[in-house]
């Protein structure tokens, strides 16, 4: 029986590359959190509306579709604000101002560490 206690955070990964999606679930799944994936920011709201266990969405800032990374996060600040953010890209760089409060920014190619930590830190309180 899992209870509140030992239940794992859930991690929302929002990437349209397949492999740096599958890399990121796997390196965050070896870490100790639940994974859930989505490929675009209109699957990871479905995911959102269906699951109200993610505790951090983990996106991309460059993504085809309705909205990009930061549009998402504001979205998902709007709609859900316990929810925590960490958003990526190796191409645009993102100031302080662009994401919503309390928001991570890691500039890609990330390390493995920089993400557990940014992960761990965001979900201390979950």
């Amino acid at each position: 029986m899992v209870t509140s206690a030992t239940k794992r955070p859930v991690v929302l990964i929002v990437e349209d590359e397949f492999l740096l999606r599958t890399d990121a679930a796997e390196m965050i799944g070896n870490s100790g959190f639940d994974i859930v994936e989505a490929h675009n920011a209109d699957e990871a709201i479905a995911v959102l509306e269906a699951r109200p266990d993610i505790h951090v969405v983990f996106t991309d800032i460059q993504m085809p579709g309705s909205m990009d990374g930061v549009k998402l996060a504001r979205f998902v600040r709007g709609r859900w604000p316990p929810i925590k953010i960490v958003a990526t890209s190796g191409f645009v760089n993102v100031g302080t101002d662009d994401l919503p409060e309390g928001s991570r920014f890691l500039s890609k190619p990330y390390r493995a560490d920089q993400i557990v930590a940014a992960l761990r830190e965001l979900t201390a309180a979950a």
